[in-house]
């Protein structure tokens, strides 16, 4: 299974994708982050981080889409403009028919740290450890965006399927004309 982890943000977007054989074992395929001006009107880096995330999902071709969910934050417009960008990649994946995951920044910790309040360079040091990487990505908004890759890889993965079946047996009920 191959996952596209997206930590959103409508200045700095992190991107990442990684993929495991089935194993406990994860690899890499790529990293990186997508910027954008903040003298750019906003419409156009929605449409550049459109571009962007359209560009990935083409060439990397991923299973699921693992995107941080954003449930609060101090700075009221720092999570507006995150949820923006969380909405553009949802649209994207969608779009093309790819699962989408949400994972909260404490269940990724969890999943990657063992600890749902890890600091962010404990996240980034087992992001390291696990995929077997010689340095940490940088800048940290690349590793969080492996992070949530390799959550919904250990944690998600479950939860997906069981949300597939739940689904496929509605449709079933709704053929049969069984409300």
């Amino acid at each position: 299974m191959r996952v596209l982890g997206i930590d959103p943000g409508l200045t700095r977007c992190g991107l990442g994708v990684v993929e495991s054989d089935g194993s406990q074992r994860l690899n890499l395929v790529d990293v990186g982050v997508f910027q954008t001006s903040r003298d750019e009107p906003l419409e156009v880096r929605l449409m550049q981080l459109e571009v962007e995330c359209e560009l990935w999902m083409e060439r990397l071709k991923p299973d699921v889409v693992a995107v941080e969910r954003v449930f609060s934050q101090a700075n009221r417009r720092t999570a507006i403009s995150t949820g923006q960008a969380a909405g553009v990649a949802l649209l994207v994946a969608s779009r093309r028919g790819i699962t989408v995951a949400m994972h909260t920044p404490t269940e990724v910790k969890a999943a990657v740290t063992g600890s749902g309040r890890a600091e962010k360079k404990q996240v980034a040091m087992m992001v390291q450890r696990i995929l077997r990487l010689e340095s940490i990505p940088k800048p940290v908004d690349s590793t969080d965006a492996l992070a949530l890759a390799i959550c919904h890889l250990w944690r998600g993965v479950g939860e997906t399927r069981v949300r597939e079946a739940a689904l496929a047996d509605r449709m079933r009920q709704v053929r049969k004309g069984t409300p």
